[in-house]
């Protein structure tokens, strides 16, 4: 079978450089916004994953359930209750979206351009909605609702575009614990890791930062941003942390934590050691809830150079 229209039309979407202008001065605005520590908040990383899509659910659910009572006769009073609702929660939930959108890669900020003017158009014919039932025009107000509907599905369907077929949000590091084999790794002596310099090798094809800082310690990194990808070996170090140099994201090096978004989840930190004057590498047992292969059975790591 081949390829459907509408995944067509969204592969199509995501190289259309039309308004790539537009997407470039509504993402210096986002990012300029004077949000301070609420940047993080919105991101979602004291959540651990994106808080949008928890967000969303509030008026899509309202507005579902708004539908459902409109097929009643004599209920318009409640619909127009639960329209309000999502109408509310729209703000916050599109904000949030917001600022992930401005830390995306362009062609992700190209569909996403799209999700939100579908979500626009669905809070503008919610509006309406409540406009024509405050004058008593219940059927119009139920026209509008079912049209605001329609446009918020259309948004929801690119927001899921975005989220599995362009991997906008997911942790984009998470499958290293799976496929670095068990054990101890040599990955250089000790004189080619420069102190304070990050230095990139790899495990089983999996990029690896190193840093050895000026006291002797070793830490280790998955090099891989897990925001989306992007190559923490050409980040800067500074204050036992490692920033990515592609949307700024920063973590500890002792740990891997992520002390700033837009990443919402860790990077897979290594237990180092010396030994005979080399720098030995692993992964804690912790690391994964089941047993990782052996060296022979070890998952290669595909290296793209996408991604941050």
């Amino acid at each position: 079978m081949g390829q459907n229209r509408v995944l067509r039309l969204l592969d199509g979407l995501e190289r259309q450089p039309r308004a790539d202008t537009v997407i470039d001065l509504v993402g210096r605005g986002v990012r300029a916004l004077p949000l301070g520590g609420g940047r993080d908040l919105l991101h979602g990383r004291w959540l651990g994953h994106p808080v949008h899509p928890l967000m969303v659910q509030v008026p899509i659910g309202s507005w579902l359930s708004a539908a459902v009572l409109d097929l009643r006769p004599g209920r318009s009073r409640e619909a127009s209750l639960l329209i309000g609702v999502g109408l509310a929660a729209a703000a916050p939930a599109a904000l949030a979206g917001a600022v992930d959108w401005a830390e995306l890669h362009r062609p992700q900020q190209r569909v996403g351009l799209v999700h939100a003017l579908a979500n626009t158009a669905a809070v503008g014919l919610y509006a309406a909605s409540l406009v024509c039932r405050a004058k008593g025009r219940t059927g119009a107000g139920r026209g509008f609702a079912y049209l605001g509907l329609t446009a918020a599905a259309t948004g929801g369907m690119l927001g899921g575009h975005l989220a599995y077929r362009q991997a906008a949000g997911a942790n984009h590091a998470e499958e290293v614990p799976h496929v670095v084999s068990e054990g101890w790794h040599r990955i250089g002596a000790v004189a080619d890791f420069p102190v304070g310099q990050a230095v990139r090798r790899s495990v089983d094809d999996v990029p690896v930062l190193v840093v050895r800082e000026p006291g002797g310690a070793v830490h280790a990194l998955a090099d891989r941003c897990s925001h989306l990808a992007g190559p923490l070996s050409e980040g800067t170090v500074e204050d036992g942390c490692v920033r990515c140099p592609w949307h700024g994201s920063v973590f500890r090096l002792s740990d891997g934590w992520n002390v700033r978004g837009p990443a919402t989840a860790p990077q897979p930190a290594f237990d180092t050691r010396i030994v005979d004057g080399h720098v030995e590498v692993r992964l804690p047992e912790e690391a994964s809830g089941e047993s990782r292969p052996s060296a022979a059975e070890a998952v290669p790591y595909g290296v793209d150079g996408q991604g941050g």
